[in-house]
């Protein structure tokens, strides 16, 4: 599987090479460039012809569609992983700050119901088996 990915990265490497030689091509055309200009858009086709070969070896490679919107941004899709753990442990702090905040209301809330209803508490807490 790494041989086939690294291939198709390969292949896309060699892709975005010739797109980019082939906007500077356009951008300042000159007409003499022409033949250099063809050969470009044959290779560029020629690397979608091989792209397409490879599709086939790396068709169980899932990847997320967040991945292309980092792409679509002009973000490196390499630190999508680093994002979602940070994204992950930010959750996680709030979560666990709800979790500690429950806590003390539920201890707070059993002290005062204790002094208030001392009976019924004692009840609740030998059915919920908490003594």
């Amino acid at each position: 599987m790494a041989s086939s990915l690294e291939n198709l990265e390969s292949q896309l490497e060699l892709f975005i090479e010739n797109v980019r030689q082939i906007h500077i091509i356009v951008s300042d055309f000159q007409p003499q460039s022409q033949n250099v200009l063809n050969q470009k858009l044959l290779a560029l086709v020629h690397g979608l012809q091989e792209v397409d070969k490879l599709k086939s070896q790396v068709q169980d490679v899932h990847v997320p569609l967040e991945v292309f919107d980092y792409i679509d941004q002009g973000r490196n899709p390499q630190l999508y992983t680093k994002d979602c753990i940070e994204k992950a442990l930010a959750k996680n702090e709030q979560v666990k700050g709800k979790i500690d905040a429950y806590r003390k209301f539920k201890a707070n809330m059993l002290l005062e119901l204790s002094k208030t209803f001392p009976t019924e508490l004692s009840k609740y807490r030998a059915i919920r088996g908490d003594e």
